[in-house]
């Protein structure tokens, strides 16, 4: 017979949040990049933004909730390859969380977001917008930075973004999951006996007080460029 099902919480209310406030960030840090002018002090503010997000990332990565923590989707080669030829073994729920090739987006979206803010700090267009933490790197290494930041960087970012909204759709059409869905509810129709993640009231205040941490921290940093 055929598992029994039930509604788990999958997705902590800060995961959640964290997911739709980076990509609503992304989205407008590329827009207003473009637009340029006046519109670059929110692509510095929306970068700043995205940093403490990341900071948060990692940090809810080790204290989060189940299917959040780092330890549930970093999967072995051969769990890849398991995956991938559909040798799913009893008990791993591979298709709860992150499955193996969606650990592997996002932990690429998130370097390649990474290294983009990273290089926005010490970015200089030459013209009237400068990162706020120039003077700390060679005028080699802030031209190498820029390059990067306008050129691959962007367009990594754009590319992997597409990937993403693609394979959210593929799923939906050729696998008849919603992947859209739980990140929205947080919860997921899942064999009976997989764990759920804590996400009451207690969990909820740690996640705030330490996004409050990395926003401090990134006013710190970014304060010491003067």
């Amino acid at each position: 017979m055929p598992p029994a099902l039930q509604r788990v919480r999958i997705w902590d209310l800060p995961t959640r949040l964290f997911h739709w406030l980076l990509a609503a960030s992304v989205i407008g840090s590329i827009v207003s990049a473009k637009i340029g002018g006046n519109a670059m002090v929110w692509h510095f503010r929306l970068g700043y933004a995205i940093l403490a997000l990341l900071a948060f990332r990692i940090l809810w990565g080790l204290v989060g909730g189940h299917w959040s923590r780092f330890v549930r989707f970093v999967y072995s080669p051969a769990t890849l390859l398991r995956y991938l030829s559909g040798k799913q073994r009893e008990g791993e729920y591979l298709e709860v969380g992150h499955t193996p090739t969606g650990a592997l987006s996002v932990f690429a979206l998130l370097g390649i977001i990474a290294l983009q803010v990273a290089t926005g700090l010490v970015a200089d267009d030459e013209i009237a917008n400068t990162g706020p933490l120039i003077k700390f790197v060679s005028g080699s290494t802030s031209s190498l930075a820029t390059g990067w930041h306008k050129g691959w960087g962007q367009w990594l970012i754009i590319g992997l973004v597409v990937l993403h909204i693609a394979a959210i759709v593929f799923y939906l059409l050729k696998k008849r999951q919603n992947l859209v869905g739980p990140m929205l509810s947080g919860d997921k129709v899942v064999p009976e006996g997989v764990p759920a993640s804590t996400d009451g009231a207690g969990t909820r205040a740690l996640a705030a007080a330490l996004l409050a941490g990395c926003a401090g921290g990134v006013a710190w940093l970014v304060s010491l460029g003067g």
